[in-house]
Parts: C-alpha cells; sequence; structure tokens
C-alpha cells in the first residue's frame, strides 16, 4: 500500500510506501526537502501537515515539540503517512546542488587499512556505478548493529563504482567498533546514498578554504580533489588538525598536492604533539592556524568545516570573529551516539545551515 504526498509550495507529488519516511522517499524520486541529521534530532526539516494524517515516528521532542504536534508540524526524517497527505516544507534549492537519486547499493569490502591509531580507511566496491556530489555521504547497514550508520564519502565522483571511508572507533559505538574488529576483505555490506547538502558551491568565485578535523578530513579530501580534477583556478586552503604525528594521515598526499598546484595550500595543525614527534609546523588548534594563516581576516572566501562538534563551533567564531557569516559558511558536524541531544539545537543565525 501506498500514499500519495503532495509538497507545497512547489505542487509535486510523490507516492510513499506504508512505513516508509516522506523523506526517505523524496530523496529516491529526486524532490528535494531539506534535511541534515536524518534521524529526527536537528529540525532541519521540520514541514507544515497541512491536509491529512501522520505517525511522527522517532522524532525527539527537542526538534518536535509536543506543541508543534498539535499545530500540524512534523519531520520529514521520521513521519510516516496514515493516509494521502499535503505538506508544506520550507524548499530553497541551491542552484549547484545536483540533486541526484538516493539509491540501494550492495558493496564489498576491497580493502581496509589504517590511517592512524584510532582511523582506518575502508574502500566499498559497489554493484554499479554511483552519481554524487564531492562532500556527500551514504547510509550503511552492518550485521550486529541496529539501523544505519552515515559515513562520508572521501574519494572525488570521478571514482563512481566505489566509495572510500574514513571511519573513526567511537569508544563504545556500535558500528565504528565493528568496522575497526570484525569487518573484513570480502565481506557484503549494504548502503544507501547519495545524502547530504555539503557541497562546495561552483557557481561562487570566492577564493576556498575547508577546515577538518580527526575524521573529518573524509569529506574536503573529496571535495578538494574534485575541484583540482576540474582545473578550478580558485585559491584552495586545507588547515588540517589533529592531535600529534600519529593521528595527522595523509599529510604526504596534501602536500605533493600542493606542489603539484599553485592555486592549492595545505596547512597542518597539531594541538599535542608528541614528544618525539619533532614537529614544525602549527602548534594550536585547527580554527587557530587558519586565523594565524589569515591574520584573522577571512572576509572574501568560502569556508566549509567537517569534523566534531567542538572544532565546528570554534571554527565558526573565529571566522565570523573575521567577517565571515552565514551565506559563506557550510558545514557538516560528525556527530556520535555520545554528543546526544546537546546538538539537537541551532543557533538562529544557522537555521539554514
Amino acid at each position: 500500500m501506498s500514499y500519495q504526498v503532495t509538497i507545497e509550495p512547489t505542487g509535486e507529488v510523490i507516492e510513499v510506501e506504508e512505513g516508509q519516511t516522506i523523506l526517505a522517499a523524496a530523496l529516491r524520486q529526486g524532490v528535494w526537502l531539506p534535511f541534515a541529521c536524518g534521524h529526527g534530532t536537528c529540525a532541519t526539516c521540520k514541514c507544515t501537515l497541512l491536509d491529512g494524517y501522520v505517525e511522527h515516528g522517532d522524532a525527539s521532542p527537542f526538534a518536535l515539540m509536543d506543541m508543534e504536534r498539535e499545530e500540524g508540524k512534523l519531520l520529514a526524517c521520521c513521519a510516516t503517512p496514515e493516509s494521502d497527505l499535503v505538506i508544506e516544507a520550507d524548499i530553497d534549492v541551491d542552484p549547484d546542488f545536483a540533486g541526484y537519486l538516493v539509491e540501494d547499493y550492495q558493496a564489498e569490502v576491497a580493502a581496509i587499512e589504517p590511517l592512524s591509531p584510532t582511523i582506518v580507511e575502508v574502500r566499498l566496491k559497489l554493484d554499479r556505478s554511483m552519481q554524487f556530489q564531492a562532500g556527500q555521504y551514504v547510509n550503511i547497514a552492518l550485521p550486529k548493529v541496529d539501523g544505519s550508520r552515515a559515513f562520508s564519502i572521501a574519494n572525488p565522483p570521478s571514482v563512481d563504482d566505489e566509495v572510500t571511508l574514513h571511519v573513526r572507533l567511537v569508544p563504545g559505538g556500535a558500528a565504528t567498533s565493528y568496522i575497526h574488529n570484525e569487518l573484513k576483505v570480502g565481506d557484503s555490506v549494504d548502503l544507501s546514498g547519495p545524502y547530504g547538502q555539503f557541497f562546495v558551491r561552483t557557481s561562487d568565485d570566492k577564493d576556498t578554504l575547508f577546515i577538518a578535523g580527526g575524521s573529518g578530513l573524509s569529506s574536503p579530501e573529496s571535495m578538494i580533489l574534485d575541484m583540482l580534477e576540474h582545473g578550478s583556478t580558485k585559491q584552495i586552503y586545507l588547515f588540517q588538525g589533529a592531535r600529534n604525528v600519529a593521528e595527522l594521515y595523509h599529510r604526504e598526499k596534501f602536500e605533493a598536492l600542493e606542489k603539484e598546484h599553485d592555486n592549492f595550500h595545505y596547512v597542518p595543525a597539531l594541538n599535542e604533539p608528541a614528544a618525539d614527534d619533532n614537529w614544525q609546523g602549527f602548534t594550536g588548534f585547527v580554527h587557530e592556524a587558519a586565523e594565524s594563516h589569515f591574520e584573522g581576516k577571512f572576509a572574501g572566501h568560502k569556508a566549509y568545516l567537517c569534523g566534531p562538534p567542538l572544532m565546528i563551533d570554534a571554527a565558526i567564531t573565529a571566522l565570523m570573529r573575521g567577517r565571515l557569516f552565514e551565506d559563506d559558511i557550510h558545514m557538516e558536524k560528525f556527530l556520535t551516539a555520545a554528543d546526544g541531544s546537546s546538538e539537537i539545537t541551532r543557533s538562529a543565525l544557522f537555521k539554514r545551515i
């Protein structure tokens, strides 16, 4: 059984299978709805129910309050129809968003390689090609793990028959523990994608800076490789943060790219270098490295931030202090179960990011 959902103000109509969320159906039919977390905590996909009945699902009571439910609000990533519906969504599609269809894939683990003491690279060979934009992510279903988990794609879209992931071991994390300790080359996994609104705004001619921390390097790596492959003439800056040299993975790759491309600049930063690291580069947090490099003046750039919440928040503060604001800051926070509900709220300024 399926239901028809009409999405205003565009008037587009989608078919939603029984038990399927509105967002999942929309993405698989090429209809864009705003979303971010995909599991009911960020409220980005909040819509208004104009007609019909829904089951609200696992929407967080913080992201969708009881009062809002009574007023006809719903979260598209959690809500499932119980009748034909008419909903109203805040649709504002970026002209640089390709809007590739979300599809389901089977993949075989082709390689698992350590990148650092806490991060491994997993390369998955897909059963067919997948179109995606650099910066997007996939959802992966793993044996012995309930639900699915999101991981950003680290390879550029030119490599379309596989996805490469950078996976940090999260203490107590069921999915990352399985990947680090049990997943083997030759294993099969199910995944879906592409998801996400984290991508390079190619129509904007501003120079571009990336600030990445930990395994948050995955999306910027894909985006930078894609930009360089397409001959971008923008000045591209990558600020990569890590605790020590052992955690600073792919350093050699980016140093080589810096030598090959006059418009690419690489600045690594360590906040706790080990005594035997013999570190000669920037010591401090990655947002401080960016502030130092640009002397605290960021106006005239596009910024892309990817990493843990504390890094993102510190980087936003630094960028705004340096006269860079909402329209030119794009981010992807790497949240884990340990982050809990502390990350479900956003400042009013960044309600659209």
